[in-house]
């Protein structure tokens, strides 16, 4: 068994080196990463951080103000996309590549195949968005095959909800938001009838708040008549989602990232997950799903692990931020327990605020701890958002997004971690922060008792430690003690181990040399029933004490 460390790259943000920033500047003027940026050197680099898997982001094609008709590609009214660059999550073709991301936009599907090729000569596994909910509000696809009926072109537009539409609608009504409908165009934005809107908004009214550029799919659920589902026959939006599954499967991808995926009824993914893995039997599907109560349901139909947001993110974010105690992560992993092994931890993603933004932490620095517990205290993945492991800020105000402590999804824009890192320019504090993201990560690749190992909590016995959190991991011989302290200052902690624990690991009470990994610092330990061990702890820092037992 292998630690899963997914790291999370905005692709069209990740290489791109231009340092111009204009606020809600075009594509020619900011600039835009590109899937060859990614280079053997690049993919090595990443792979060497202790990374399994790379999540791409903004692959699949999506509306965009940047024109690209001369190849073929339709263009799409303004008032309908948000930012210059547009959403990732409104995908007007499921069948394409992002034409911002090639080098040559013609051959933009055979460069996506390269850099699948590279990633795995990296050592590497492919993860890209699969977008179940929705679609951009001009969604036409110029790049399906010949077989294949597009989504809403079988419609009957006059029901609000049939069956066996794709999409949703209010018949006799047109789009009339609360915003412009020219956004400098001569003429408006047409709809009619309108359909619903991507945030199950099912009028022809959506405000700016709504996920306005996009519409709704429909499974056959009626959600104008109390979401009754109708799954017999098996909807017409069923058969098209799963063959557009089964096309980027066949492009040799690894994981799909499905966004929203409660949205989406389970009975679906039951029937999707089933007919991807009976011909690729090693994908993997990862669900943003929010809701606890739905956990299980949807584990229970096709999917291996879900984000832990509303969890173990949560929490965390609390106990860095001193609003609760380290304490509270035991009640965090409690609440999952039962299918710990399927739940993504993570500290950023790019719906989520940076750490070292004035609106979380202000200081990278300060979610070190909850780094190293996060990646150490379980078997189960853990996820890193590329410039996180430099303290990048994302405090720029960069078009649409605003200044918001998230790095954009919606604007071409550069990050200025990632292009100081490329021409190693990071400081001393931020070269000393990745090195401790690399060590921790490497540590939880190459050593068993985190990939596969036993897990002991220590907190029930541990309860002085109030910025502190400590447990312990074994595999065989090898005994894993760590405690991360969440504090602003060292600590000198005693932390105490139960003799439960002793009995639940099948560990004998000896003296053994420790070695801590993160710092080398060998240290002799008494591990004796009911004892303690001392240790001091740098602020905001972590031990993880080996020993031989």
């Amino acid at each position: 068994m292998e630690k899963v460390i997914i790291y999370q790259v905005f692709t069209r943000l990740f290489g791109n080196r231009n340092l111009s920033r204009k606020e809600s500047g075009t594509i020619a003027e900011n600039g835009c990463g590109k899937m060859n940026d990614f280079t053997p050197k690049v993919l090595k680099d990443i792979a060497s951080m202790g990374i399994s898997h790379v999540w791409y982001t903004g692959i699949i094609r999506h509306a965009t103000q940047t024109d690209y008709t001369k190849y073929g590609i339709p263009r799409q009214h303004p008032a309908v996309i948000k930012g210059r660059a547009g959403s990732p999550y409104a995908i007007c073709d499921y069948y394409d590549v992002d034409p911002d991301l090639a080098v040559s936009v013609r051959q933009r599907m055979r460069e996506f195949e390269q850099l699948v090729e590279r990633t795995h000569e990296a050592g590497l596994k492919v993860v890209i968005d699969f977008v179940p909910n929705h679609v951009a509000r001009q969604y036409r696809s110029v790049g399906k095959p010949r077989s294949i009926q597009d989504l809403g072109a079988g419609d009957n537009p006059q029901h609000g909800f049939d069956p066996q539409n794709n999409f949703y609608y209010c018949p006799g009504e047109r789009f009339q938001p609360y915003f412009d409908l020219y956004a400098g165009e001569q003429e408006p934005y047409l709809e009619e009838p309108a359909k619903a809107t991507g945030n199950d908004h099912f009028d022809s009214a959506p405000s700016r708040t709504d996920w306005y550029e996009t519409v709704k799919l429909n499974y056959g659920v009626d959600y104008y008549a109390g979401c009754i589902g109708y799954f017999d026959p098996i909807p017409d939006t069923w058969y098209k989602m799963t063959e557009i599954l089964l096309f980027w499967a066949s492009k040799g991808i690894d994981a799909f990232r499905c966004d929203m995926a409660e949205m989406v009824p389970a009975e679906f993914w039951r029937f999707a997950t089933k007919n991807v893995r009976a011909r690729y039997p090693h994908i993997k599907f990862i669900g943003e799903v929010y809701n606890p109560y739905d956990y299980r349901r949807y584990l229970l139909n096709g999917f291996d692990w879900l984000y832990d947001k509303v969890g173990m993110y949560d929490t965390m974010r609390s106990v860095i931020c001193h609003q609760a105690p380290a304490s509270a992560i035991s009640g965090a992993w409690q609440q999952t327990d039962d299918i710990r092994d399927h739940m993504l931890y993570f500290l950023e993603n790019h719906d989520e605020q940076r750490i070292a933004s004035d609106f979380f932490a202000a200081d990278g620095r300060k979610g070190v701890p909850g780094m190293i517990a996060s990646l150490l205290m379980q078997q189960n993945p853990f996820m890193l958002y590329a410039g996180q492991e430099y303290g990048e800020r994302g405090m720029d105000k960069e078009g649409f997004s605003g200044n918001d402590g998230r790095t954009t999804i919606f604007d071409y824009w550069s990050i200025d971690t990632l292009c100081r890192a490329a021409a190693k320019q990071l400081t001393a504090d931020e070269r000393s922060l990745f090195g401790i993201y690399k060590r921790t990560m490497q540590i939880a690749r190459k050593e068993k008792a985190f990939s596969e190992g036993s897990f002991f909590d220590l907190m029930y016995v541990n309860g002085h430690l109030g910025r502190q959190y400590a447990f312990l991991r074994k595999a065989g011989t090898d005994l894993l003690l760590v405690v991360v302290n969440f504090d602003d200052c060292e600590v000198d902690a005693n932390v105490h181990l139960p003799a439960h624990a002793f009995d639940y690991l099948q560990l004998q009470e000896r003296t053994a040399m420790a070695v801590d990994l993160l710092t080398k610092e060998k240290e002799s330990m008494l591990l004796h029933r009911d004892g303690s061990v001392r240790m001091l702890i740098a602020p905001r820092s972590g031990r993880v004490w080996k020993l031989k037992v």
